[in-house]
């Protein structure tokens, strides 16, 4: 009924017909939800005033007064890392977002935030990715004075999101989107470590293919072939149903996944040490918990096949760098793929 639309009737009665302020009970904040379903589809409509409680010139001007706050856009602020804000949204969604709240291009790092007070205070709804400070129950409570919801344009909330589910404000994420191109990205480089990719495209003159070339059957490619993953969570899932699809024989390591989900995704569970020591690639997706901080060690990365690789797009912490380092340099066919490390960027003196 969109294109018929061209005003709304604004009222706040109960089933039984009596009359309130449209400021009681969740009068403006039903209304807000209207107009801004209206907005959805680029309209912006009058809003009429009618009926008032009691019929009183006092409820007529207190509900003329609503009107201005339920006319009016929610005020919202991109808070965060600045250069991380601009990479995650897109002139595109800025636009979206900026036809249903009062949002400003700008971004407010955590230094900042002092200094603008007269935005924060205000503000109902928080925007963020990569990069949200984590902020104190006490600091949460005194800057952000009208905050319903916090946006996190990214994976998980565990950092920072307790003060704010404490005080009753709700916290959104995008693991399950972000879910999805993380594991493209390590389906797409499990297929080239079996074929051996890594490893073959050091080769850069015809004397050294040849010295080489017996490498090649080395790897046993995507058929008959095992590859471990580690952690069956959302991205761990999504990897798994992909390498099904490859028929692709899995291994996996999660303590906590059902039986009946392995069987619906063609996998078999296996500890750490059988995973290490017979899968030609080994895919970490592990959950971030202190349990798995500095899980993988040398005692699994010195068993792994000599032309074997490993892959973490999990978290840099549950490795333990210098022992990968050290596997690495004692089979100079292993080869590790690392989207993450700890901490991250890595030090110049890490190896």
């Amino acid at each position: 009924i969109a294109d018929h639309l061209v005003a709304m009737h604004v009222f706040n009665w109960d089933e039984t017909n009596t009359r309130y302020l449209l400021e009681e009970g969740e009068g403006i904040k039903k209304w807000k939800k209207y107009v801004a379903c209206a907005r959805r589809y680029g309209i912006d409509l009058p809003l009429i005033l009618e009926f008032v409680k009691e019929d009183t010139i006092e409820s007529f001007l207190k509900d003329a007064t609503s009107l201005r706050r339920i006319q009016s856009k929610p005020i919202a602020v991109f808070l965060g890392d600045p250069i991380e804000i601009k990479r995650v949204y897109s002139p595109d969604t800025i636009r979206r977002l900026q036809s249903q709240l009062d949002l400003s291009d700008d971004a407010i790092s955590k230094d900042e935030i002092e200094l603008h007070l007269d935005r924060l205070n205000p503000c109902e709804y928080i925007f963020s990715t990569w990069g949200f400070p984590a902020l104190d129950k006490e600091t949460i409570q005194r800057v952000f004075l009208n905050l319903e919801a916090v946006f996190y344009a990214a994976g998980s909330v565990r950092k920072f999101a307790t003060p704010y589910l404490d005080l009753g404000i709700q916290v959104f994420s995008a693991w399950t989107d972000n879910a999805i191109p993380v594991a493209q990205s390590a389906v797409a480089q499990i297929l080239l470590s079996n074929k051996g990719f890594f490893q073959l495209n050091r080769i850069d003159s015809k004397a050294e293919y040849a010295l080489r070339k017996n490498q090649v059957e080395d790897f046993p490619g995507n058929k008959d072939v095992k590859v471990g993953i580690l952690g069956a969570g959302s991205i761990g899932r999504l990897v798994l149903q992909a390498l099904k699809e490859q028929g692709i024989t899995t291994l996996v390591y999660d303590p906590y996944v059902s039986d009946d989900v392995l069987n619906s995704l063609d996998a078999k569970r296996a500890g750490l040490a059988e995973i290490f020591a017979t899968c030609q690639t080994i895919s970490n997706h592990l959950p971030d918990l202190p349990s798995t901080v500095g899980i993988l060690n040398y005692a699994l990365f010195q068993t792994m096949k000599p032309n074997a690789t490993f892959i973490n797009t999990g978290r840099g912490a549950q490795v333990v760098e210098e022992e990968l380092a050290r596997a690495l340099q004692e089979e100079k066919g292993r080869i590790a793929i690392l989207d993450v490390t700890h901490p991250e960027p890595p030090q110049e003196t890490n190896p």
